[in-house]
C-alpha cells in the first residue's frame, strides 16, 4: 500500500507577540490548477519557444547564464546573487511579528494577495501554544495581523483559525490598494428594486460554489 509523503514546509521560524513565541511552519494550502495553453505558429501548429537574449551582445543565454540585478535610476543593472539576498536585513526573516487583533471581518477582502500557507506548530512544545492561539481566535472571531518575510520579500499577513488549524494569508500593503475613484455610477435605485434584487439573492441562496467551481474546472475557464 503506498503511503501518502508528509507536506514539506516552505517556511520555518516563530510567530512572536509580546512574551510570547511560537515556534511554527508554514505549508502551501494551495495549488495551480489551471488549464495552461500554449503559443503555437498558425501556420503549421508548431511550439512557439522564447529565448533569452543578452540586449548588449545579443547572445542566446542558457538559464545557468541568467542572474538578478537591481536597476538604477540611470538604467543600470547592479547584480545580486542569492548570497546578496539572504544577506538583506530583514528583521522578520524568520518571525512573523503580530501587530495586533483585528476582528476578521474587518480585513478588507481586497487586501487578499492571493497565496496561502497552513500553518503548524514546529515542535511537540508548541503543540498546546498553539492549540490555544487557534482556539482564542475562533472564540473572539479575531485574526492576527503579522509582518513576515518569505523567500525575500516582507508582507503584511493575517492568521486566522481554518478548519481546525490556523491559516496564514498574505496581504497587500496599504499603498498597494488602488482607490476606484468613481467607477461607481451616480444612478439612484428604488426601493421596489431594492426587494426584487433582495428576492433574487433569496431564490439563489445556498448554491453550491464548489459546484461552480467544479463546472468552471471541466470547461477549463
Amino acid at each position: 500500500m503506498s503511503s501518502i509523503s508528509p507536506p514539506r514546509a516552505v517556511w520555518t521560524g516563530a510567530l512572536t507577540f509580546g512574551l510570547v513565541v511560537l515556534p511554527i511552519r508554514l505549508y502551501s494550502a494551495t495549488e495551480e490548477r489551471a488549464v495552461r495553453l500554449r503559443e503555437m505558429h498558425k501556420g503549421d501548429a508548431g511550439r512557439v519557444r522564447h529565448k533569452r537574449v543578452c540586449e548588449r551582445d545579443g547572445l542566446e543565454l542558457g538559464l545557468e547564464d541568467v542572474g538578478r540585478g537591481y536597476e538604477m535610476p540611470d538604467g543600470r543593472l547592479v547584480p545580486l546573487t542569492d548570497e546578496d539576498l539572504d544577506r538583506l536585513p530583514l528583521p522578520t526573516r524568520h518571525t512573523a511579528q503580530v501587530l495586533g487583533f483585528v476582528p476578521l471581518a474587518d480585513v478588507d477582502p481586497i487586501s487578499y494577495s492571493g497565496k496561502s500557507y497552513y500553518v503548524g506548530p514546529a515542535s511537540s512544545a508548541a503543540e498546546r501554544p498553539y492549540t490555544l492561539l487557534a482556539a482564542a481566535l475562533a472564540r473572539s472571531g479575531a485574526a492576527a495581523i503579522c509582518r513576515v518575510a518569505i523567500r525575500t520579500r516582507e508582507r503584511l499577513a493575517a492568521v486566522h483559525p481554518h478548519q481546525g488549524t490556523l491559516l496564514m494569508q498574505s496581504l497587500l500593503w496599504p499603498d498597494e490598494v488602488r482607490d476606484p475613484g468613481d467607477l461607481a455610477p451616480p444612478t439612484p435605485v428604488t426601493e421596489r428594486e431594492l426587494e426584487l434584487a433582495e428576492l433574487l439573492m433569496r431564490e439563489l441562496a445556498g448554491v453550491d460554489a464548489f459546484f461552480a467551481l467544479s463546472l468552471s474546472h471541466e470547461t477549463g475557464v
